[in-house]
């Protein structure tokens, strides 16, 4: 009986190690605890926009499983240079690390978040904090229409600024993050619209869509979500 008892517990055993946990928690290089994924997801809005302007994408985040606490809608100065705003989002970055234990985040922008975005992780040390970076509609080369406002982001965003020169000087995408841009070939606002693309990224185009759409449109959203996973 005793014998019986024994082979029924040990089948019992081996039917349920596939649900039990395989380890504990991992740590990354410098003793922060691994997120479970997926990494958080860091929002950089546009020129003369805020955080607000990512609930409908934010939104599909968490329909399909992101954790809210995982979601950074982030705002920011947006009339302050870009190379500011990138010391900003170095802190903010740090910040979500820290309240999420995460080891990387993944940064989706949106127009002018290009920009600072790309300073953090060319000229700040991001890269060895960001997985997955995303540009939607994103002023990369320049835009001439950048030419009709005034302000040290405007001046940065035209085409042939010191600010791009120096952004797009060497490896446009350095480090072993996935980099991804999107661009659309009715945006009035980026101008040319071969701005968008990065040498190094893998570069697409969407369907017939407004500037301001591209981070509201669900297919566009498939293909990030896809992206940062």
């Amino acid at each position: 009986m005793i014998r019986n008892l024994s082979r029924s517990l040990s089948t019992l055993l081996l039917a349920l190690m596939p649900l039990l946990p395989t380890s504990g928690p991992t740590f990354a290089a410098d003793g922060r605890h691994r997120a479970v994924q997926p990494d958080p997801v860091v929002f950089v809005h546009g020129w003369n926009s805020d955080g607000s302007t990512w609930r409908t994408m934010a939104d599909r985040f968490r329909a399909d499983g992101w954790p809210t606490g995982h979601l950074d809608q982030w705002t920011y100065d947006a009339t302050r240079s870009n190379a500011t705003t990138a010391e900003q989002l170095a802190e903010e970055i740090e910040r979500v690390l820290d309240a999420t234990g995460a080891a990387k985040v993944d940064v989706v922008t949106h127009s002018m978040g290009a920009l600072s975005s790309r300073h953090y992780l060319k000229n700040l040390g991001g890269t060895s904090r960001v997985d997955a970076w995303v540009s939607l509609a994103g002023p990369n080369h320049g835009t001439d229409v950048a030419r009709l406002c005034g302000g040290d982001p405007c001046v940065e965003m035209r085409p042939g600024s010191d600010f791009l020169n120096m952004l797009n000087a060497g490896d446009e995408t350095p480090g072993p993050l996935r980099y991804a841009t999107w661009r659309s070939p009715c945006d009035m606002v980026i101008s040319p619209r071969d701005s968008v693309a990065l040498s190094g990224a893998d570069n697409s185009t969407t369907a017939c869509l407004g500037h301001s759409e591209l981070h509201t449109d669900q297919a566009v959203y498939e293909e990030v979500k896809k992206h940062i996973r």
